[in-house]
């Protein structure tokens, strides 16, 4: 069912002004401390590209991406080649998501039971048919060995002359350790690092994260994240990094959406990516409110952040998110795809990641975020799978190349 798909990109040279009322800015617009660049100086030609392209298909259409996508699915597991969202529409997503949680202990599989080794040639999968990989990570802490969700530590005593400093050290070098292991050819010839999004610290306005709010205070979690990334770009020289950052929707007040959002913010030179991880206008089980009253939530939280890109300079996108069991069978349709499309400024949003679609015989539990083949949302899934502005990965442009 693969449609073509012809790349449009902004006329250059037209730039539009950066106020709160002005039209969204293309890919080569300014931002106010000059050209929009990645925050890594010397990047990676490959990794600067896909920054660019990424920017040139803002009003265009957007990567729709799904986490563990090849791994496993409701139905099935470890069967090379499959995924979820291919044996629905007969396509993969453009964009893959993967987590290192459990890379700190050393183990072998990560916390959802997906092997690195086998994670790695996935990656690489992803990367040769032109797709994009993001990577989360659900860090257990360094100095309690407590799990991710265990709030009885928070970062204070990770950081620079902590007694736990070291042990973040080591569990950074393990992360630089694995992406440095992840080689390819790109585009210009040479065998280098694989262009990566890395989103670190996720949710961190939400309480249920030992870097989240309570266990770590704002300040002590800006330190963690400029440290994060300085060690990685400056002692590990990892170049091939964009850098996701990405709050909560259920934890920002809609009516302060700029300083909700910006709580724990490291600064402009520390972020490539404005996200947004939104469950809880997507039919969240705790939120109360109707579909209307989610539908115009969904597009107030979109349109607020693709705002505080272009003010930035940045990209915008959902960074994870979706419906658990998807109960609304036209939920990709009317939820997403309308949210989208809703004004000159949701068009701005640049990818929408979904969560997993987790086996159903090893957890003995329903919890997807795309339709299976003859699941009631799987008619409406290839309705938007087949809308031009829906971009999976027969459709995407040469993301590694430069114009």
């Amino acid at each position: 069912m693969a449609r073509a798909y012809v790349f449009r990109g902004l006329l250059v040279g037209i730039i539009a002004l950066l106020t709160a009322c002005s039209t969204p800015q293309s890919g080569s617009a300014k931002r106010a401390t000059g050209v929009a660049e990645p925050i890594t100086a010397d990047i990676d030609p490959a990794a600067r590209a896909l920054w660019h392209n990424l920017h040139e298909l803002k009003g265009e259409g957007f990567l729709f991406g799904h986490q563990d996508s090849l791994a496993y699915g409701v139905q099935w597991r470890d069967d090379s080649g499959r995924s979820d969202v291919k044996l629905t529409t007969g396509d993969y997503p453009a964009l893959y998501g993967w987590d290192l949680g459990h890379l700190e202990l050393n183990d072998a599989r990560n916390l959802d039971g997906v092997p690195f080794a086998r994670m790695r040639d996935w990656m690489r999968t992803a990367y040769e048919r032109g797709g994009v990989v993001s990577l989360s990570w659900h860090m257990t802490h360094p100095g309690s060995g407590r799990s991710a969700w265990e709030t009885d530590a928070g970062a204070a005593e990770l950081l620079p002359g902590g007694r736990y400093h070291r042990d973040l050290v080591r569990a950074l070098d393990q992360f630089a350790d694995f992406v440095d292991g992840l080689e390819v050819t790109l585009p210009d010839g040479r065998i280098g690092p694989m262009p990566l999004i890395f989103r670190p610290w996720h949710e961190h306005n939400g309480d249920w994260f030992w870097w989240g709010k309570g266990p770590t205070s704002e300040d002590d979690y800006r330190q963690l994240w400029r440290f994060t990334v300085d060690y990685l770009t400056r002692e590990r020289q990892l170049d091939q990094l964009l850098y996701a950052f990405s709050p909560d929707r259920s934890r920002l007040d809609m009516d302060q959406f700029e300083s909700s959002y910006l709580y724990g913010y490291p600064g402009d030179d520390y972020v490539d990516i404005l996200g947004i991880d939104n469950y809880w206008d997507l039919g969240h089980a705790s939120n109360t409110a109707t579909p209307e009253e989610d539908a115009e939530q969904f597009v107030a939280s979109l349109g607020g952040l693709a705002r505080l890109a272009a003010q930035r300079g940045k990209l915008a996108a959902m960074t994870e998110g979706g419906q658990d069991t998807l109960f609304e069978s036209g939920f990709f349709t009317e939820r997403l795809l309308d949210g989208w499309r809703a004004n000159e400024w949701t068009r701005q949003i640049v990818y929408m990641q979904v969560w997993r679609n987790a086996n159903r015989a090893r957890e003995n539990r329903d919890h997807f975020y795309v339709p299976y083949p003859g699941h009631p949302a799987a008619a409406d899934f290839i309705e938007f799978y087949e809308h031009p502005a829906t971009l999976f990965e027969a459709d995407l442009p040469a993301l590694y190349e430069s114009p």
